[in-house]
């Protein structure tokens, strides 16, 4: 399968990089009036270069300090940077600029391009130039990277450049295809026939023609209605690859660069980042200082807090605080420039892109997130626990946690071995479960307290009493207590295992004292409220249910309870009158009963559901099988 990567170019401004594109693909990448006319590339421009076993796409960036922020945007993303320097000038301020940018964003592997040789044919010149160029990557990036003379007029040195990027873009490690997608736009643009027009390099994942996708963070949703890689027709792009998407279902004004598509919804911005930040040397920022965050192809102005000084240029803990929302992913990295004068300052990684998610306190106990930065495991644990109670979807993981399936599902596999409980792709601490099942438990006790002569609580309120801002981690909470035993479920409601309702001597007296009233009152019973009056103090609806559990009392209506034997009473009475005519009207029973119909028609009703009477009409007949 062939390998894609991304060039890009850096350098100072005239030092040759868009000649040198040119020579080595054959585009011309400034594609701007402003452009050829000033002679100076402003915008980003992008060309393929085959590579043997490899295909890059190079990206073309401006060298004049005043389109930095272009030059970002495009070096981002980057495998394998060509450093070009020119033999006749040297290492210049945007060398350096641009080297500090290719660091923070994380390229470690480069070419050095020492162009317009053919302008330096002193050896010891270019031998000087070639040193200093060395120290320079030394500085930052510790190990050297290769040096090979050309030039863009005559074609010196264009094969052994070919050959030492290839090279160096076999050592990049492959990007997953089954990533979820991203590409931030760095162009948008439209075209009769097409519709909208995007453009990026596609960081993670694969894009197809027919695709749903949403541009972010604005939340416009849109349809892939065709690919293009390097102008070419496609029915995909994966990573690493420049593609052009045309977009059904949004307006081209609707879009700019700094928008990112995306696939699935697991995907969103945020608008305050945890990172490990690292500011150049000399270089100091107060506490809550205004700086321009660059991160894929969007600048976003932030208040950045270190946790430390970073003194030294030593990696700090940071929150930065967006003043727009940032599509991000932890292991993102970007560039930190000030304010005001606008320079670059510093760099980072992101840690946890959705940090306004964790409160300010939870943020504190947890302490810096620097140090889950290199371990998958400590990070998606941090990531969960900072979340508290809410927990985290595995999509919103791979997200948040910059993991893509693979690795992710390397780490749950051990999750519980990291204090984490899954349930149906939702992960939370098991220290939350705990304190659910805490409140669960204390929820129960509560409820017997204060209703003894309830047999249980109704499960459904019970599990609301968890205050679990996710219906499975109470469900999580209640399972366990029914598997340890210490709560049982019977039907809808749930108890402790000891409770026994009514069991103390306070009830046992409120049950005498309604059965009495009741019993006295024979085939006339009084109605609860009656009841409540006549018994004050008395929980007379509780303590009527209870009665009614053990079948010494029945409840006939929802506001009418018979004794058990009174009622039997009246049953029989009913199936006589049935017996003697055959079929009854309600005056038929009342005339023979001696009942009125306050009393009556509540028996009546409970004959019909009991299966002893069957309506016709205004008319009951006795149900067959029915007997006294």
């Amino acid at each position: 399968m062939e390998r894609h990567v991304v060039v890009g170019t850096a350098g100072h401004i005239d030092h040759g990089k868009t000649a040198l594109v040119k020579a080595l693909t054959g585009v011309d990448t400034d594609r701007l009036a402003e452009e050829k006319a000033r002679g100076i590339t402003i915008d980003l421009g992008f060309a393929p270069l085959d590579l043997g076993g490899t295909a890059a796409s190079i990206v073309d960036v401006p060298g004049h300090e005043g389109f930095i922020r272009n030059m970002v945007a495009g070096a981002t993303g980057v495998d394998v940077a060509l450093l070009v320097v020119a033999a006749d000038e040297g290492v210049m301020p945007q060398t350096r600029e641009h080297l500090d940018i290719l660091r923070f964003l994380g390229v470690e592997r480069g070419v050095v391009a020492l162009t317009k040789c053919d302008l330096a044919p002193d050896t010891d010149w270019r031998e000087l130039v070639a040193g200093d160029t060395r120290d320079e990557i030394a500085r930052r990036f510790g190990s050297p990277w290769p040096v090979v003379e050309v030039s863009a007029a005559t074609g010196q040195g264009l094969g052994a450049l070919r050959t030492a990027l290839a090279a160096e873009a076999d050592r990049v490690a492959a990007r997953a295809s089954d990533d979820r997608f991203r590409l931030p736009v760095d162009r948008v643009f439209a075209l009769a026939g097409a519709g909208t027009i995007v453009t990026g390099t596609v960081w993670s994942g694969t894009v197809r023609e027919g695709d749903h996708v949403w541009l972010l963070p604005a939340g416009h949703d849109a349809r892939v209605r065709g690919v293009q890689v390097h102008g070419a027709a496609a029915t995909m792009a994966g990573p690493g690859r420049r593609a052009a998407l045309a977009l059904v279902g949004v307006a081209k004004d609707d879009l700019a660069r700094g928008d990112v598509v995306v696939a699935g919804d697991a995907w969103r911005s945020g608008r305050q980042v945890e990172a490990v930040v690292t500011l150049l040397p000399g270089v100091r920022v107060k506490p809550r200082a205004r700086v321009r965050v660059h991160h894929g192809t969007a600048e976003v102005m932030a208040r950045i807090s270190l946790e430390v000084a970073a003194e030294d240029a030593a990696p700090s803990a940071a929150r930065i605080v967006l003043e727009s929302p940032l599509v991000a992913r932890a292991g993102d990295r970007f560039v930190l420039r000030s304010y005001s004068p606008v320079t670059t300052i510093g760099g980072g990684v992101i840690v946890d892109p959705w940090g306004d998610d964790v409160p300010a306190a939870r943020r504190r106990r947890l302490g810096p997130a620097a140090a889950a930065l290199h371990d998958d495991a400590a990070r998606v644990v941090r990531l969960v626990v900072a979340r508290g109670p809410a927990g985290l979807d595995r999509a919103a993981l791979e997200v948040v946690a910059g993991l893509d399936v693979t690795r992710l599902t390397a780490v749950l596999a051990r999750a519980a071995q990291h204090g984490l409980v899954e349930s149906d792709g939702w992960l939370v601490a098991e220290a939350e479960v705990t304190a659910a099942a805490t409140r669960l438990g204390a929820a129960l006790a509560h409820h017997h307290q204060m209703r003894p002569l309830e047999p249980g609580m109704p499960a459904q309120a019970w599990r609301s009493a968890a205050r679990a801002p996710r219906a499975a981690l109470a469900e999580l909470a209640a399972q366990r207590l029914m598997e340890a035993g210490r709560v049982v479920r019977e039907g809808g409601l749930v108890r402790l295992p000891d409770w026994d309702p009514g069991a103390g001597a306070a009830a046992r007296l409120a049950q005498e004292r309604v059965l009495d009233r009741l019993r006295q009152a024979g085939a006339e019973p009084p109605s609860v409220g009656e009841l409540k009056q006549a018994l004050p103090g008395v929980e007379v609806g509780a303590t009527l249910r209870l009665l009614a559990r053990s079948g010494v009392v029945v409840a006939v209506a929802a506001d009418r309870y018979y004794e058990r034997d009174a009622l039997e009473q009246e049953r029989r009475r009913l199936i006589g009158v049935l017996e003697e005519l055959g079929a009854a009207t309600p005056a038929d029973f009342r005339d023979r009963m001696k009942r009125s119909r306050k009393w009556l028609i509540p028996l009546l009703e409970w004959a019909d559901r009991e299966g002893v009477t069957v309506r016709d009409g205004d008319r009951r007949k006795l149900k067959s099988g029915a007997g006294p």
